[in-house]
């Protein structure tokens, strides 16, 4: 079966770190990328149209406009991008009217969402042990335009779902002593380090560190590219971690 048949072409809106790391891993595959977005060569309703799935690492400030151009032309899309979720009723519209697939997620490393089912478990087991409190810090590059991260927001909910003592979000620097009731998230961004996300489990007895540690963007890279072979031709938004384990196990 020829490669064409196999998976969808791609096109890549963002040529930054992410999108030249995305084509490495897909020419690896064997998956064709026929389309390259960026600030010289911009989207729009009169671009070449030769791909199925287009695969977005731009700007939060472009997700909308990146997905109504790519719905009207009646492409599905990977949103990699994180920061627009203010946007999300404005995305889903566009993908709905239109009749095509997106995907989205905080994060698309196959190890992060491993992670995120591992931090899950662990909150579970806090909401047993009151002497324990949770918290939770995230590293990135000096580069990375939201804070927190989309990934550490992901992390705080699964918290906040599991750990009844804790009602809310607290992403500030603080200045006084934190409510019972606060999880805080701080954050730091600096150098060159491609992301770093731990959650902190500690008592007077002891403390329990679970940390997930980016060694380069490759994880990042294949999880979205195996995100755009799952969303082709399908319609609908779904959420990367809710078909996580469909797209592992296909």
């Amino acid at each position: 079966m020829a490669a064409e048949e196999k998976f969808p072409r791609i096109a890549l809106i963002g040529y930054g770190s992410m999108g030249k790391e995305i084509e490495a891993i897909a020419r690896k595959k064997g998956i064709t990328i026929t389309n390259i977005f960026d600030i010289d060569n911009p989207l729009s309703l009169s671009s070449q149209d030769n791909f199925d799935v287009a695969i977005d690492f731009s700007t939060p400030a472009s997700v909308v406009e990146n997905v109504r151009l790519v719905s009207l032309l009646h492409k599905d899309i990977v949103i990699g991008t994180t920061g627009w979720n203010d946007c999300f009723n404005d995305v889903q519209q566009h993908i709905t009217i239109n009749e095509v697939g997106a995907i989205y997620g905080s994060n698309y490393s196959i190890g992060m969402q491993m992670f995120f089912r591992v931090v899950r478990q662990a909150a579970m087991l806090i909401n047993s042990a009151d002497e324990y409190d949770v918290f939770l810090h995230e590293i990135h590059h000096k580069r990375k335009i939201d804070s927190p991260s989309g990934t550490a927001l992901s992390l705080a909910h699964i918290i906040l779902d599991e750990v009844e003592r804790k009602q809310r979000l607290n992403t500030e620097t603080l200045h006084h002593r934190i409510n019972e009731n606060e999880l805080h998230v701080s954050s730091v961004r600096g150098g060159e380090i491609t992301g770093t996300h731990t959650v902190y489990v500690d008592s007077l007895a002891d403390t329990i560190e679970l940390t997930h540690r980016a060694k380069n963007r490759g994880g990042f890279a294949l999880g979205a590219l195996e995100a755009a072979v799952w969303i082709w031709n399908k319609k609908g938004m779904y959420d990367f971690t809710s078909v996580f384990t469909e797209i592992l196990t296909k």
